[in-house]
């Protein structure tokens, strides 16, 4: 028999030497000897189940080793100790702690030790007790324990069925000699049947066997019916059955919840503040409480009473029949109309009580209460806007789970259509009720309050971060730097566009805006847009080497104060082009509509409202188009579905441009044409205006008949002849706003005489930066002086085609000769200094066309300014639309060579038009300028710049590197990223389809990104092996994501908090227990700021209060665009578009690109993002969790 045991003695040394570094335990011990009872004192050193000792701790060779497994270890009492000694020696020989390790092996001898201190000695006998793989061996002996049990029953159980089978055999064998003699006996039954007197004296083996054959019988029946449940619970209706039930309970959770919040609404708000309102000093009267809450009561009824049906219903399941529970709740829905008629006004009521102390103080005591959860209660007031919505959506998913052949399908289908219906009618008020919001957002954050903003016509346009330069004084800019720390912080404004005021306001440091008391709310309709400020004015001389071309002016004429300027520096290029060209396109909206109203009220006598009422094509359905009931900024009915031509012919309407509509179109045309056609349609109607446009607009446009062409009536009793028309409003044009592009109209002051000869005489230059007009300054009866601007010669083409008679088909008419020429002395003045503006011409023309033919007008020459009116305005809405295509939607023109030059040709064409105005010749230049310049916006980083930069860098570790470093980087480089995708990806839901690397390949680098960022996070909190350093990791990293929440970066906050939830860190229970409360609570707080529950309903409320710049969970627009997408079609069943989704799509992309367009102000360091962005620093998840169960393994059951 062999008695040694041959082993690989390097292995045994490398194992020694891991020992020595990485053992569990190491230490002196004292080993006592096999030969005689003494002690000798060792180095042991223990690794995973091998103890190793030496002779000294120094020495590099075991002098011996054992192996642990299978062993115990226990403590032995002291020895007795012989002779005598000293008693101080005998006490320490006493404190010493002797413990012996037994072997299961048999013949080796147990290993005795001993140690100095208690505490050690236990933490060996631990470290040895674990090396030992006891519990393991214990485990292992119960389970097979376990399966021999299990071989046992599984034996048993093969006997058990072996005779069952022997059984059923015999019973088979039994049943075949039964049915023999059955059949013998029948024979002779039949034989004896008239000899048989009494059926009850039967048989005993007959009875037998009818026993034996029922229970067959019903053996036979039973296995065929478990064959058909199994059978059916197995098959796809079975299954589409469990999903709708699913979707049943799914349904009654959710009405719980809706009555649970009508139950706070009425018992925490309504009822409370009907008592305050009887009380003997009310904050509110009663009349406010029920135009605040409407009808919520009697919606909190009905849906108790389903909810109850419902509940009774699932209590009968699995019947579940739920058709004739929405036969009962439809026509008691007609409710919710009432409620979304007066929302709007529900939510202007309560914004304007909460200007009363009393009442707000109130309200917020009420806010507080727990069961609001923090939700104020205009969230409360919005819950019933959604509730039919979410019927429908339920109904669809049950029709889908619903056969065909079922008896609730028809029920069903009808209760889908009714609500489809009403959802319909719904639909037209939530716009106006997300734009009533968003105000009140914004005015609740505006310390002293704005009351513009509780204006319903008032629609948000956009928001940002500009910088204010300092004051005008005597006509020139103080001198200041841009880069000027003093004015970035001092001149830094949060400024809001609106449709017809601008507000600029400061931001406290407890994060409140507060309106500047000087020009702090700007009326548009007094304002003048200069966006390139002249070289040669002296009030901008230099400011664009200073400001580098990013500062644009506004010019404020107030009627009842002086005029001022505010000049203010946009962050980039790109900014600026969009503040300036929202800016214009509102002011443009506004001329319009002042000289719409001017022109049809009063001098023809055809109000706005009656003519758009006139033309059945702005409100009437029809087969191509169908409108809503809600009203645009331009007070026209929106439309809800319409062809591709009449989308056309709605954006190149002459009467009205929406800045929602056009906003839309742009956005959204890709889906139903292409950038040719709509490029199409805008040369068409510039080139011919006359044919492009309807002939019914056309005629509203002028209001007069078109029978007077040609005709010379001297009878001023002639009904079109003798309308009285007012004269045209005073226009003041400012001195700088000729060849600057400036959009300015006056309608405030009135003036009452009437116009017989119209002086176009060129007023000297006035180093004032404004002309208004005054009383002493105007002009005689029968006479309006128009101020103009001398127009720069370099600036202006002067052409003697523009005195040619015959006119080229694709260009403008020459101006009216009476428009040129005519001047109080009879002097000629050169058309070169005639600086008219669309809105001046269409004053005068108008102005003129009321009181008959003066002194050398004739009629042919009244119809030539009608058509040189129409030609100018058509051009000018043509360089509208181009103008915001090219500011806003840059992205088509750089990846559309061809569009790029079809769009340069029709520019160069429309200047080489002699009559085009200088408005609208700097227009077109600008307009051109930026579309053949390239981006020169540098100063915007992109990914790969930074890490082309972070090559060269020194590296840096995460201990070096601050929180706030850590977050400021990762908010730049989150906001880079996410500033890097064109809107055109969020269209078509492409990042769902198989080929979306290629079809949204910027939507998928985010999400790498997002990936990686929370990867690295966590690979960087598993590096560390000790759990002290793990806790101080999840410390710092919840610190960044703190301060990315200050930084408004949630995306960030939501990379950091979903990597500290992942399993591999969220189980390690050792290393959340070293972290602080402190910690804890803030991670908590942090979750439920970016919590997924309720559709990001936290996060959507905290973006509403944020200005930019932010960054966003992309993730939170991508799930409602593929909302809106999967829900709702593109075209109708009659091909039509549907234009109500492009508005909720276009809703969505515009929030995202306002978040897009405002950069940080943050310093780029190298070292940081080259660890940010280092992915070996990643590891994978698999690996992750690998290592999460080494640092702390699972515990046994």
């Amino acid at each position: 028999m062999q008695k040694s045991v041959r082993y690989n003695e390097g292995h045994a040394l490398y194992l020694a030497f891991l020992a020595r570094k990485e053992g569990t335990k190491r230490g002196f011990l004292s080993k006592k000897a096999a030969e005689a009872s003494r002690w000798h004192e060792k180095w042991f050193a223990l690794y995973q189940n091998v103890l190793f000792y030496f002779e000294g701790e120094q020495s590099g060779r075991p002098a011996g080793m054992y192996l642990l497994e299978g062993c115990s270890c226990e403590r032995a009492p002291a020895p007795p100790r012989a002779g005598a000694g000293p008693g101080g020696a005998r006490d320490a020989l006493d404190k010493q702690y002797y413990f012996t390790v037994l072997f299961g092996h048999e013949g080796q001898k147990p290993l005795e030790l001993r140690c100095e201190e208690e505490q050690d000695g236990k933490e060996w006998m631990e470290a040895i007790h674990q090396a030992s793989y006891a519990d393991i061996l214990i485990e292992r002996e119960v389970l097979m324990q376990k399966y021999i049990h299990l071989i046992q029953i599984v034996e048993t159980e093969k006997i058990a069925a072996n005779q069952l089978r022997h059984q059923l055999e015999d019973q088979d064998t039994e049943i075949e000699r039964l049915k023999s003699e059955i059949i013998a006996l029948n024979k002779t039954k039949e034989r004896m049947r008239p000899y048989q007197s009494n059926p009850e004296d039967e048989d005993p083996d007959i009875k037998k066997i009818k026993k034996v054959q029922s229970f067959m019988r019903g053996w036979l029946c039973r296995r065929k019916w478990k064959t058909i449940v199994q059978d059916y619970i197995c098959s796809p209706h079975a299954e589409s059955m469990r999903k709708r039930n699913q979707i049943v309970f799914t349904m009654v959770e959710a009405e719980s919840e809706y009555v649970h919040q009508l139950y706070i609404l009425v018992n925490g708000f309504l009822r409370p503040l009907r008592m305050a309102a009887s009380s003997k000093k009310p904050p509110i009267s009663h009349d406010d409480v029920s135009s605040i809450f409407l009808n919520s009561e009697t919606i909190m009824f009905l849906h108790e009473i389903f909810h109850q049906g419902l509940k009774a219903r699932i209590a009968n399941w699995p019947t579940l029949i739920l058709a004739d529970l929405f036969d009962i709740l439809l026509p008691m829905l007609n409710i919710y109309q009432e409620f979304v008629r007066n929302h709007q006004y529900s939510l202007q009521v309560l914004a304007n009580c909460k200007q009363n102390r009393d009442f707000d103080k109130l309200l917020k005591q009420y806010e507080a209460n727990p069961a609001c959860e923090g939700r104020m209660l205009e969230t409360f007031l919005t819950y019933p806007m959604f509730q039919i919505p979410r019927y429908i959506i339920t109904l669809h998913e049950l029709l889908a789970h619903t056969p065909h052949e079922h008896v609730e399908r028809k029920s069903l289908e009808f209760a889908k259509s009714k609500l489809e219906e009403l959802s319909r009618i719904m639909h037209d008020e939530v716009s106006d009720t997300e734009n009533i919001r968003k105000n009140l957002a914004i005015e609740r954050m505006i310390v002293e309050g704005c009351d513009i903003l509780l204006d319903t016509s008032q629609t948000f346009i956009r928001q940002g971060s500009l910088i204010q330069v300092p004051s005008v004084e005597k006509g020139k800019l103080s001198k200041v730097r841009l880069g000027s720390l003093s004015l970035k912080k001092e001149g830094e404004r949060q400024c809001f566009l609106f449709t017809k005021h601008f507000l600029i306001c400061t931001r406290s440091s407890g994060g409140k805006l507060h309106l500047l008391k000087t020009g702090g709310v700007l009326s548009l309709i007094e304002c003048t847009l200069i966006e390139e400020p002249d070289a040669g004015d002296d009030d901008s001389k230099g400011s664009g080497h200073v400001f580098g071309h990013l500062d644009f002016k506004i010019v404020v004429e107030p009627p009842d104060a002086a005029a001022f300027t505010v000049v203010l520096l946009a962050p980039s290029r790109q900014e600026k082009a969009a503040w300036t060209s929202d800016i214009s396109q509102c002011v443009d909206n506004i001329r319009c509509n002042g000289l719409m109203t001017i022109v049809f009220e009063e001098n023809s006598k055809v109000t706005v409202p009656h003519m758009i009422k006139s033309d059945a094509r702005l409100h009437k359905d029809d087969t191509d188009i169908c409108f809503s009931k809600t009203l645009n900024s331009c007070k026209v009915p929106q439309i809800r579905y319409a062809s591709v031509e009449r989308l056309l012919e709605r954006l190149t309407d002459l009467r009205f441009l929406s800045i929602d509509f056009l906003n839309t179109f742009l956005h959204t045309y890709r889906i139903f044409t292409t950038a040719a056609v709509v490029l199409a349609k805008l040369s068409d109607i510039y080139k011919r205006p006359f044919t492009s446009i309807p002939v019914r607009s056309l005629e509203l446009f002028f209001a007069t008949s078109q029978n007077n062409r040609g005709e010379h009536l001297v009878d001023g009793k002639t009904p079109r002849l003798c309308r009285k028309f007012s004269s045209p409003p005073p226009l003041a044009v400012s001195r700088t706003s000729s060849p600057v592009r400036a959009r300015k109209l006056s309608l405030t002051s009135p003036l009452n005489s009437r116009i017989g000869a119209l002086d176009l005489s060129t007023s000297p230059a006035s180093s004032s930066p404004t002309t208004t007009h005054s009383p002493a300054a105007s002009p005689p009866p029968h006479t309006a002086v128009l101020e103009s601007t001398a127009v720069d010669r370099a600036g202006v083409e002067s052409s003697p085609a523009a005195d040619a008679t015959e006119l080229s088909p694709c260009r403008s008419p020459s101006t009216p000769r009476h428009l040129r020429y005519r001047q109080p002395g009879g002097q000629a003045a050169d058309s070169s200094h005639c600086s008219v503006s669309p809105a001046s011409a269409f004053a005068i023309a108008t102005a003129a066309a009321g009181h008959g033919s003066p002194p050398g007008f004739n009629n042919t020459e009244r119809i030539c300014d009608k058509e040189f009116i129409i030609r100018r305005t058509a051009t000018n809405r043509v360089l509208n639309v181009l103008r915001h295509w090219v500011s806003k939607h840059a992205q088509d023109f750089e990846l559309n060579n061809e569009l790029k030059m079809n769009v340069l040709n029709l520019l160069e064409e429309v200047l080489r038009d002699p009559d085009l105005l200088p408005q609208e010749r700097k227009a077109t230049a600008n307009i051109l300028r930026a579309l053949s310049q390239d981006d020169q916006d540098d100063i915007h980083l992109k990914l790969e710049d930074i890490i082309q930069l972070t090559d060269c860098a020194k590296a840096e570790c995460f201990e070096t590197l601050s929180a706030m470093e850590l977050a400021e980087q990762i908010t730049l480089l989150d906001h880079i990223v996410f500033r890097s995708i064109p809107y055109e990806e969020f269209l078509g839901q492409g990042w769902m389809k198989l080929d979306k690397n290629e079809r949204t390949p910027y939507i998928m680098k985010t999400s790498q990104h997002f990936n990686d960022m929370s990867n690295l996070v966590a690979s960087q909190i598993m590096n560390y092996t000790d759990v002290s350093s793990r806790a101080i990791a999840i410390e710092k990293w919840v610190a960044v994501a703190d301060i990315c929440r200050c930084l408004h970066n949630y995306n960030g906050v939501l990379e950091i908090t979903s990597a500290l939830n992942r399993s591999a860190i969220y189980r390690l229970k050792k290393t959340w227990a070293k972290v602080s409360k402190q910690t804890k609570a803030l991670m908590d707080k942090l979750q439920k700021t970016v919590s997924s529950e309720g559709r990001f309903k936290n996060l959507r409320e905290t973006l509403k209060n944020c200005n930019p710049p932010t960054v966003p969970y992309l993730g939170m627009y991508l799930t409602d665009l593929a909302f809106i997408e999967e829900g709702t079609p593109n075209f109708t069943e009659e091909g039509l578009v549907n234009f109500s989704k492009m508005r909720m799509i276009s809703h969505i992309v515009r929030e995202i690109r306002q978040f897009q367009q405002t950069s940080y102000r943050i310093d780029h360091q190298p070292k940081v993002t080259q660890y940010l962005l280092d992915k070996a620093l990643i590891i994978d998840e698999d690996t992750l969790y690998e290592l999460s169960l080494k640092i702390e393994p699972r515990l046994p059951a």
